[in-house]
This record gives C-alpha cells, structure tokens and sequence, in this order.
C-alpha cells in the first residue's frame, strides 16, 4: 500500500520560467566524466529547489500556449470534486483530502499495491477532463491540465499527517476543501 500526495496545475497557470519558481528541466553544463555533456535534470524530488524565475523559457512557454490559462470557479471544483471521488471509489482508492483551488488541486490519497503515480495521476485527470468536456466543452488548449504534476510518496505516517494538513488548512482561497474523517470543510 502507497500514500501519495497528488498536486496538479490547471493548464497555463504556472508555467516553466514563472516568477514563483517552478520544477523545471533544466541544463547542466558541467563536465560529465571526461567530456563536456549537457545533461538536463528535472529537480521534482522533495527537498529539492525550485528553478528560480527564467523570463526567457517564461516568455517561450507562453508562446507555445494552444489557448489561454484556465481559472476554476466554484462549479468547476464541485464537479471536479465530484469526479475525483466517483474515480476513487471506481479504482478502490482511498482519498484522505482534497482541495481545490483557482488553479491547481491538491489530493492525498492511499492505493493499494504499488502502482506507478504517474497513472494514478492520470486517472483522476482524465476521469476530470470527460465530464469538464461535457458540461464546459473541450478547451481551446484542448486540456484542462498542465502535463506532468507533482507525484510525491508519503513515506512515513509523520509526511502522510503533514500532507493531510497542508491540504486542509494551508491552501491559498480554496473553493473546495474535503477530507475523510470531517466531510466537506469548504
């Protein structure tokens, strides 16, 4: 059994480059061995800095943007909420807490085995995206998500209680907050 801290951005919202910082793969010009190598290292590891703001790859990513940014309300997030549940349930996983927020989510959740997070990030994004399609229609961005997300393993009950917290009461004008013990709590 696995517990994971899921974190994802809304599509456009918090780009490579940003001023707030971002996991970002970067260039490592250093020696490699015996020869010059440009390696990239994508630091999405706890503990590890963000890259500091880069308004070039900034300026770039927003040049490559297929639609604008995309901002949830309150309707958004209760359907979203909604659907993560239903995929939870679907997949007998087990959600601790989510908050939802303008623009990103956050969930805690516990699967049995150990599957790629990847995957279980996946899910709960796509599952989203069908019935956001339905009700909104598809976006211009053709997504509703930024690609990848943060994936991080809560090794111990210590970041398993921690992670809980933050989600529940550490998150900027939240427009949904739930957890499993308390219900709805925003």
């Amino acid at each position: 059994m696995r517990r994971w801290l899921l974190t994802n951005t809304t599509y456009g919202t918090w780009l490579p480059g940003d001023r707030r910082g971002s996991i970002t793969s970067v260039r490592d010009l250093r020696p490699d061995d015996s020869r010059d190598a440009e390696r990239r290292f994508e630091h999405d590891m706890p503990g590890q800095p963000w890259e500091p703001e880069i308004l070039g790859l900034n300026r770039a990513a927003k040049e490559q943007m297929n639609g604008p940014p995309i901002y949830f309300n309150a309707e958004h997030a209760e359907i979203v909420l909604a659907q993560f549940q239903e995929t939870s349930t679907h997949r007998s996983w087990m959600m601790h807490a989510i908050a939802i927020m303008r623009d990103h989510f956050h969930i805690v959740v516990q699967v049995a085995g150990d599957p790629d997070p990847k995957k279980v990030l996946a899910d709960f994004k796509a599952y989203a995206s069908r019935v956001l399609n339905r009700r909104f229609g598809v976006p211009p961005s053709e997504t509703w998500w930024t690609s990848k997300g943060s994936k991080r393993k809560l090794v111990d009950d210590s970041y398993f209680a921690n992670a809980i917290n933050y989600v529940l009461f550490k998150q900027p004008q939240p427009l949904v907050v739930w957890s499993l013990e308390k219900g709805r709590l925003v």
